[in-house]
């Protein structure tokens, strides 16, 4: 990232609310109605996860949100799958640890917006030298969302992984209108 602040500051307006979904959490409602919904609410950023999903379903959905979105200059991310991604244009991924590494996906998708999960201070250290644009912080808080997360980082952890990059942080995990005040505030 040679126009690193720049390029930064672009990104990061581009990640201001960030809104991470699946179908099974929508429910009844629908994913495009609440991808919709979450839009006209402010959402600048989807990142599309799915975890059962066949593959063809899979881009299926993940163009129909791309329909619904680019006409909105909102970027489409999908989360862990990178030939989904590619097969679906979707603005970028987002990958965790056990992905496809991002030099990888950096290679296969050059100008994409590529995000990598942090779960510890660890990782981020060795993520400094990764080809990515974000970096996911998680979990924040605890979350019954995703039955495999780390422990809690809380506001201090967060705030220490905010002190470590230059790059965006979008946190995850357990964030809620009571709290994102405070999350907003510690990076």
């Amino acid at each position: 990232m040679a126009e690193a602040p720049l390029a930064i500051a672009r990104i990061d307006a581009r990640l201001r609310l960030h809104l991470v979904t699946d179908a099974v959490q929508c429910g009844e409602r629908g994913l495009l109605a609440v991808v919709q919904s979450a839009v006209r609410g402010g959402v600048t950023c989807v990142q599309l996860r799915e975890k059962s999903l066949d593959t063809r379903a899979f881009v299926e959905r993940a163009r129909a949100l791309k329909a619904l979105l680019s006409p909105l200059r909102i970027p489409l991310l999908v989360n862990d799958r990178v030939d989904v991604a590619l097969a679906a244009g979707a603005d970028g991924v987002h990958v965790g640890q056990s992905d496809m590494a991002p030099q990888d996906v950096r290679r296969l998708m050059p100008g994409a917006l590529i995000g990598l999960s942090i779960e510890s201070w660890q990782q981020m250290h060795e993520a400094e030298r990764a080809p990515v644009d974000y970096y996911g912080i998680s979990p924040v808080f605890a979350t019954s969302s995703k039955a495999d997360a780390a422990p809690a980082l809380g506001l201090a952890g967060l705030q220490q992984l905010r002190r470590m990059t230059a790059r965006p942080l979008v946190a995850i995990g357990g964030i809620q209108v009571g709290n994102v005040a405070a999350v907003m505030a510690a990076g």
